[in-house]
């Protein structure tokens, strides 16, 4: 028998050897089912859709080279270790034993994630890239009710909350966010950092209800490895801007659930105390390598730059070191990062009791706004004179002061959206404001641009003066290309009159040959044309309907002699578009007759 004989039927090729079922995954890794869920999540293994389901239709199905993967990695045995200590400590509660019991509780073991975030994300431009989902759900948890008792933790809510705020403090200090919309899910945001687009949703502030479909244990195993993730990313954030990580806040706004506007204070005063120590200390590093090869002149001036530079205090920066950074961030920012900057530049808002606090503290101070709000730790009253807009939400107000407009929130979105400041008397207090239209739709492509979206586009062309001849075009070249223009229109015209003729001429001379093979005489058709004289008007709406319909006949004709040279795949895939296209246009058609139906009643209400 040969060495490496194998009988026959036992050795499996194909998708039967490439593919395994998670029952035999589960088996072949010794683990129950909720811990296998719990470590592909983790580890990011999905479930695969072969080809040819060797086992079924109805199994799931998972890659070998990922289940092997899986077995060598060290989280299962963590995994075990819980659950042997878990048995421990449900043993000595039924001995009765509180004392050993106790003890376990206090000495659980524990694991990291660290590595995973590593492994998962080579670069940081990865982890960027994957970043829309981990913000949905930490903000999504985020606005849960920490309550105890409740399926999710308390530690675990205000970590999340923790984390949403760092990030969006972040946004908000770069001037990084770029989009947002109001839905009936929640608020959309949409930010750019490092040239990577990430959008997310954040919920309403709105009493939050856990109910009994949702599985919490998976939807909290994806929480655990998202924390971890948002954490290190803020973190390289955080430094990539001079300031240290975790921010230490001020106890008394943290008290009156002012965590962002604290944030925000502790970034614009903290800003390069992380340079500075690593600097200092990276120099006298430097020195203490370098004794022997520089001159000695040249390591004392390094040392004192050195000693100067450690005896400066972290928490407020010199004048020369700051400036230095202001120039260099304001030469770095791009044209986006410039105009978000500079929308709400002068203004002053104020925030009534009734409008989205938070969603608001976010978004104006990320367009250059500068804001306040009702209540306590807020950095200026009502009663400020320089207040320009305040935001309101409710038709009465108890005191209206004349130095400032009074606007529903939505003109900030809008405004957001629009890059400009659009005009406030659509906005107004009790008055029904402009549709909110969605910046995540492009309505060229969809073929339907709402009324709104015109007016927009006309107000932002008033405000960037782009009603301009084209570029490198200047008064007398603009003449001359009108000149040219009306040459060549004239000339296709004339060149149109005489194809016209010619098949006038055509058609009469075919009408002759006609007439001469059924033996007419010329005298027969002087008296039949004296009789019925021809319309020369009707003559012409018949040649152009004529003309169009041989000219559909036409494109049916090419375009089916084009589908017939087709493939089936490629015939389905044309279908499919073509489909799609008519679809398109119901839709387009659906709008314009929604738009004119109620133009129709608003007419008859006036």
């Amino acid at each position: 028998m040969p060495k490496h004989y194998r009988p026959p039927g036992k050795k499996k090729e194909g998708n039967a050897a490439k593919y395994i079922t998670r029952t035999k995954a589960v088996n072949y890794l010794q683990i129950s089912l909720a811990t296998f869920r719990k470590l592909c999540i983790l580890k990011g293994v999905f479930p695969r859709q072969p080809k040819k389901k060797v086992e079924g239709n109805h199994k799931t199905y998972y890659h070998m080279k990922d289940i092997a993967f899986l077995l060598h990695d060290p989280l299962i045995e963590k995994f075990r270790e819980i659950k042997v200590h878990r048995k421990k400590v449900k043993k000595a509660i039924a001995k009765k034993n509180k004392d050993l019991a106790d003890r376990l509780l206090n000495r659980p073991p524990t694991y990291k994630l660290d590595r995973l975030i590593l492994e998962r994300y080579p670069t940081f431009v990865d982890a960027l890239r994957d970043l829309d989902d981990c913000l949905t759900m930490v903000h999504l948890f985020a606005a849960l009710p920490a309550v105890d008792g409740e399926r999710v933790e308390v530690k675990r809510i205000h970590n999340c909350r923790r984390l949403s705020h760092e990030w969006q403090a972040y946004i908000s200090r770069t001037h990084s966010l770029r989009k947002t919309f109001i839905s009936v899910k929640g608020i959309y945001y949409q930010a750019e950092v490092q040239g990577q687009k990430i959008t997310w949703l954040t919920p309403h502030a709105l009493q939050q209800v856990l109910t009994d479909d949702v599985d919490f244990n998976v939807m909290l195993t994806f929480l655990e490895f998202y924390e971890t993730l948002l954490g290190f990313v803020n973190f390289k954030l955080y430094h990539s801007i001079n300031v240290n990580y975790p921010p230490i806040l001020d106890s008394r706004l943290e008290a009156l659930a002012a965590e962002l506007y604290a944030l925000c204070r502790y970034m614009s005063a903290g800003s390069g105390g992380v340079t500075r120590n690593s600097e200092s200390n990276r120099l006298i590093e430097d020195k203490k390598d370098e004794n022997n090869k520089a001159s000695s002149k040249t390591d004392e001036s390094e040392l004192r730059l050195a000693q100067l530079q450690h005896q400066l205090p972290t928490n407020e920066p010199g004048a020369l070191m700051h400036l230095v950074e202001e120039s260099s961030a304001a030469d770095a920012d791009d044209d986006d990062t410039k105009e978000c900057k500079s929308l709400f530049k002068n203004l002053k808002f104020y925030l009534s009791r009734e409008v989205p606090r938070e969603s608001l503290l976010f978004i104006i101070p990320a367009f250059g706004g500068t804001v306040s709000w009702e209540g306590e730790g807020a950095p200026f009253n009502e009663v400020d004179e320089d207040i320009t807009h305040q935001i309101v939400d409710r038709p009465t107000q108890s005191h209206v002061f004349l130095s400032r407009e009074y606007v529903q929130p939505q003109w900030v979105y809008d405004c957001v959206n629009a890059r400009v400041i659009l005009p406030t008397e659509g906005y107004l207090v009790g008055r029904v404001p402009p549709p909110h239209l969605s910046p995540f739709v492009d309505n060229d492509a969809e073929g339907y641009i709402p009324e709104y979206a015109e007016t927009i586009s006309r107000l932002q062309a008033a405000a960037r003066n782009q009603v301009l001849p084209l570029p490198g075009i200047g008064d007398e070249d603009l003449d001359n290309s009108l000149v040219e223009a009306m040459i060549d229109r004239t000339g296709s015209n004339e060149n149109a009159e005489k194809k016209r003729k010619l098949e006038m001429l055509e058609k009469q001379y075919h009408d002759e040959l006609k007439m001469e093979y059924e033996g007419i005489t010329f005298s027969n058709l002087s008296n039949s044309r004296a009789e019925n004289p021809p319309d020369a008007v009707e003559k012409d709406d018949t040649r152009s309907d004529h003309e169009e319909d041989a000219n559909k006949q036409a494109e049916k004709d090419a375009a089916d002699i084009t589908k017939s040279l087709m493939s089936r795949k490629q015939r389905g895939l044309l279908e499919a578009i073509e489909i799609h296209k008519e679809r398109k246009r119901e839709k387009v058609e659906q709008l314009k007759k929604r738009k004119k139906n109620a133009d129709s009643s608003a007419a008859k209400r006036r």
